[in-house]
């Protein structure tokens, strides 16, 4: 039975229940002052309290999708390079292999035909520069299906979850598809293929979206490598202005840090409840192999005030309380920022480091993002 299955967390709550009535029901045989009756109490409270907090911490995971697998929550999964084996297009470009398919549900979603909602795909991204791999989704919007854009080409926006969260949340939590379609009929949105992905294409570390020494070159994947196999695969445009990424917590970060390293790739991006210098901690490991340099660099209000500022155009979303200092760190970043950066920021009155408040700024910040993409040439 895999991690998230129901089966194993009701079992895992009846074995709680059972072991509360237990030690309930043989409390007073215990209540003597013999060490075998005193280890026999230390042993039913520990092995109470182990089973609930199992069942709770099934119950979080479950929820927040934090491991998917047993193997992600050890950490004995192979996340080694990968054999590439994907087919090339004309131009030698890998392209993505479709894994399945799924109708988008909620938002405005009118039927399963691709022409009315758009489709799901599942997907698995090779990478022919990084040799690293992930599975996500792509969202087609319904215009991509209809025959008067049979010759048009369309928008990007590569989305990431934070770390360790996987892809699916993009789309059970957020609604990403479901979002985007409805913003698309209400003329607030214009027809954008979304790169659904989780911050890390080498789990279980958590990479930052680092080129890492003598390690894995997430940075590279996803500027590089991503990007052509999307480009490869379906109609969106190679234009830079046509590009963004966006993302929440590690996934926001990601999104500001690429745009500012790789402006003729990312100008834009939108980051939710992101922080602002890359995480240090057992699940990622020395991210830059001892150098302060390459450390400094991936503090972005180092970048702000120690490098060129970049001509991007950065979305800045969170809430001014409830998610630690986010409020004084933003508004330190967006104090820093000058020309040719451009930054907008919108915050919520409240709200945690969370779903709910994430699919809160969901919608306004998807129809900026959109604003800002651009198809050179085309009408789209």
């Amino acid at each position: 039975m895999g991690l998230t299955s129901h089966k194993v967390l009701a079992l895992t709550a009846l074995i709680a229940v059972v072991m509360m009535v237990g030690t309930v029901w043989l409390w007073p045989r215990l209540a003597k002052k013999t060490w075998q009756a005193v280890l026999g109490r230390i042993g039913a409270l520990l092995a109470t309290q182990l089973t609930v907090l199992a069942a709770l911490g099934l119950v979080a995971n479950n929820y927040f999708a934090f491991y998917s697998s047993w193997d992600d929550l050890l950490g004995i999964g192979d996340t080694g390079p990968v054999v590439i084996h994907n087919k090339a297009d004309a131009s030698g470009r890998l392209m993505v292999e479709t894994m399945g398919q799924a109708a988008v549900k909620g938002g405005g979603a009118m039927g399963r035909e691709p022409g009315q909602s758009g489709e799901i795909r599942r997907i698995r991204i090779d990478g022919a520069v990084s040799r690293l791999s992930t599975e996500g989704y792509v969202y087609l919007p319904p215009q991509y299906f209809q025959p008067e854009y049979a010759q048009k080409q369309f928008p990007a926006v590569i989305v990431s979850t934070g770390f360790p969260g996987i892809a699916e949340n993009l789309i059970t939590r957020f609604n990403y598809p479901g979002a985007a379609l409805k913003l698309l009929q209400e003329g607030r949105m214009q027809p954008t293929v979304m790169v659904l992905v989780r911050p890390s294409p080498a789990l279980p570390q958590d990479t930052e979206c680092e080129d890492v020494p003598n390690g894995p070159q997430s940075d590279t994947y996803f500027t590089k490598d991503v990007p052509s196999a999307i480009q490869a695969s379906y109609r969106v445009s190679s234009d830079p202005q046509a590009w963004a990424f966006m993302g929440n917590s590690t996934g926001g970060y990601c999104a500001l840090k690429l745009a500012m390293r790789h402006p003729d790739v990312f100008p834009t991006a939108v980051a939710l409840s992101a922080y602002y210098d890359a995480a240090d901690d057992p699940t990622t490991g020395d991210l830059f192999g001892g150098s302060k340099q390459r450390r400094d660099e991936a503090n972005l209000m180092w970048r702000l005030k120690n490098l060129p500022q970049p001509k991007v155009s950065v979305l800045l979303a969170g809430t001014k309380k409830g998610d630690g200092s986010y409020r004084q760190e933003t508004e330190a970043f967006v104090d820093a920022v000058q020309n040719p950066m451009n930054v907008s920021y919108s915050m919520l009155e409240n709200g945690g480091h969370n779903f709910e408040t994430w699919s809160a700024l969901l919608p306004s910040s998807l129809e900026w993002l959109s604003q800002h993409l651009k198809v050179p040439n085309q009408t789209v």
